[in-house]
């Protein structure tokens, strides 16, 4: 998970005894999340906490990042450089407490002393039944992995795409020079061509032969990494 979008306790994590496992166990029985479907630009973690723990004792708190490219664009063109926040997930102790919460808070003003910033801002807000935070690891690092493969796949195509090209600079360099040897000793070269109607036929088969033939190495490379990850 993102370190920036995290508050939560730092702990030491010591070995538990079974009495231990299981009360935590239970612990955890006992927690729920809070999706948070819109955070106003500017807050952070840790005022998301602080605005939470006014409703009820605050496990984890997650605050997912903005898009890479569009945190590029709005540092770009606007006056606006800090971190903004997309979506959030708030853990509660009490699961309870958790669904009050949002039922409670669900399309309200954030509200505050007159002035503050988020004052006006409404909260966009649902209790999520039977989620638990180690879903929202797993997902995180799930589509953290998939990017990864993806990223892979289209890294192997491009060098793919590389190599061939400058095959074909290559392969025209050296007919340039041919080209110009005949021409010096007087001579034309003459190019054999195909009928258009074959010439067609020939494309389209080795078109089609091209395609299938790179889907089938994409989905065998996309395969191989995801089977390496998993």
């Amino acid at each position: 998970m993102d370190p920036e979008g995290f508050s939560g306790p730092e702990k030491i994590v010591k070995p538990l005894t079974p009495e231990a496992l299981a009360a935590f166990k239970a612990a955890q029985e006992r927690t729920g999340v809070v999706y948070i479907s819109r955070i106003p630009p500017g807050m952070r973690p840790s005022k998301v906490r602080h605005l939470m723990s006014a409703h009820g004792e605050v496990g984890r708190v997650y605050l997912q990042q903005e898009d890479p490219k569009r945190a590029y664009l709005r540092r770009k063109y606007t006056a606006t450089k800090k971190v903004h926040f997309t979506e959030g997930w708030v853990e509660f102790k009490d699961k309870k407490i958790a669904r009050s919460v949002a039922e409670m808070l669900n399309a309200q003003p954030i509200g505050g002393k007159k002035g503050t910033r988020w004052r006006d801002d409404v909260w966009t807000m649902k209790y999520l039944p039977k989620f638990k935070w180690n879903m929202l690891t797993e997902q995180i690092a799930h589509e953290a992995a998939v990017h990864t493969a993806k990223l892979r796949v289209e890294l192997s195509q491009s060098r793919q795409e590389q190599k061939d090209y400058l095959k074909n600079v290559e392969l025209a360099r050296i007919l340039e020079k041919r080209v110009e040897r005949k021409r010096e000793k007087g001579e034309e070269m003459v190019l054999k061509t195909l009928p258009q109607a074959k010439k067609r036929r020939l494309e389209d088969g080795e078109g089609a032969n091209k395609r299938k033939k790179l889907e089938n190495d994409t989905d065998r490379q996309l395969n191989t990494v995801l089977g390496s990850i998993f």
